[in-house]
């Protein structure tokens, strides 16, 4: 791709489009994978490719030299989607409408995961590298919280300097700098079955149980201190003509610290039934711990600022985000990470999700800046002793 023009990057967005890869469908995030092997492979990347497990698709890594060794740059992006396949031909078609480009996931994170690589074909073609080696690493199961890759991503960031996510930009085009921890909580209520009708006062529901549970979890809820408790699944009974046995619910934890989420985790665990003649078990699941602003991901966020300023679409700010993403992972392992470099839009995980055409350009422009730019002595520089930030 020697000349970046929006026609040219709608395309490649396109392409990426076109390939439905829901998570829980291996093979079609293996379709995916295998598309973005051939654009790492087509600018000269080796490639390293994981085998799934546990029902995922495939980890993906691209190896791209650069003009000098060392420690380089991770970019961390993910294949797998929300949306189901039958999403393209069905509520959300690719199309454009004046501005915008929509399509399933093509905010999130399509667009982002595209521009990025067409940065490397942008540079692979007019004969440059980028100053740091890059690995690019392609996950397949991000929307799932990452559970058969998130290791791998831990220790393929230990040896990188610094790690870009081309997750989408949010808020008109703000970088994020910091994001919440996010953890999920499994709850289940056992009763004492009873035929409705005939046997009703010898029954105990768990669905009764339940519904007093939730009422006390999303009263923890303190929006003052970004601490968000919400039950976003609940299922339970088997017939309307019996008194339910069983009931389930999984609750969705949004914490600023990992103090905070000790916190919630300590309350969660200390419920206790309404009706004690109820068995109320309480499990933990998958967690993406929080990672803070630090000097280094202050540096690499002025220094992207600074890269996008003469652009069409300069860099709007910086965020803490309350969404995660794999960033989650190195961020909070303490290598400075740089969230949100992907595209501009809006609609995640919705039949409404869009990117901006006009973005396209100018944010391919900043990845090839970055790339061409970014050092290990800029990250060194603000990690070393007596470095600060405004937080």
């Amino acid at each position: 791709m020697r000349e970046l023009t929006s026609e040219a990057l709608l395309e490649d967005v396109r392409r990426w489009v076109a390939i439905e890869s829901p998570t829980q469908d291996a093979g079609a995030v293996n379709r995916m994978a295998d598309h973005a092997e051939a654009e790492l492979r087509g600018l000269g990347a080796a490639i390293e490719r994981i085998p799934g497990t546990d029902g995922f698709g495939d980890i993906l890594l691209g190896r791209v030299p650069g003009e000098t060794g060392g420690p380089g740059i991770l970019v961390l992006g993910h294949m797998d989607t929300v949306h189901p396949v039958g999403t393209l031909a069905g509520p959300l078609p690719f199309r454009i409408e004046g501005e915008r480009a929509y399509g399933p996931a093509i905010y999130d994170m399509k667009g982002g995961n595209a521009i990025a690589i067409a940065a490397l074909k942008h540079l692979h073609a007019t004969g440059r590298r980028p100053r740091l080696p890059v690995t690019v690493m392609m996950i397949p199961d991000e929307e799932a919280g990452s559970p058969s890759s998130r290791a791998r991503i831990e220790a393929e960031a230990l040896r990188h300097a610094m790690v870009l996510v081309a997750e989408p930009s949010g808020q008109g085009g703000r970088l994020t700098v910091a994001r919440h921890g996010i953890a999920r909580f499994h709850l289940r209520a056992i009763g004492r079955p009873a035929h409705a009708g005939a046997y009703h006062e010898k029954g105990r529901s768990a669905i009764r149980e339940m519904a007093h549970q939730v009422l006390a979890i999303e009263a923890m809820t303190d929006y003052a201190r970004t601490i968000v408790l919400n039950v976003g699944t609940i299922t339970g009974g088997t017939h309307e003509n019996m008194v339910p046995l069983g009931c389930e619910a999984c609750v969705y934890v949004l914490v600023p610290t990992v103090d905070a989420e000790a916190e919630v985790h300590g309350r969660l665990l200390g419920l206790r039934p309404a009706n004690p003649d109820v068995r109320l078990e309480v499990r933990r699941g998958l967690f993406r711990p929080p990672y803070v602003k630090t000097p280094a991901i202050q540096a690499l966020s002025d220094h992207a600022t600074a890269l996008a300023r003469d652009l069409p679409f300069p860099v709007a700010g910086e965020r803490v985000a309350g969404g995660g993403s794999d960033g989650n992972f190195t961020g909070a392992l303490g290598v400075p990470t740089l969230d949100g470099l992907g595209v501009i839009g809006d609609g995640p995980h919705t039949h409404e999700e869009h990117l901006l055409i006009p973005c396209l350009v100018p944010r391919t422009t900043l990845w090839v800046r970055l790339f061409e730019t970014l050092d290990a002595p800029l990250v060194a520089a603000a990690q070393a002793p007596g470095s600060s930030v405004a937080m």
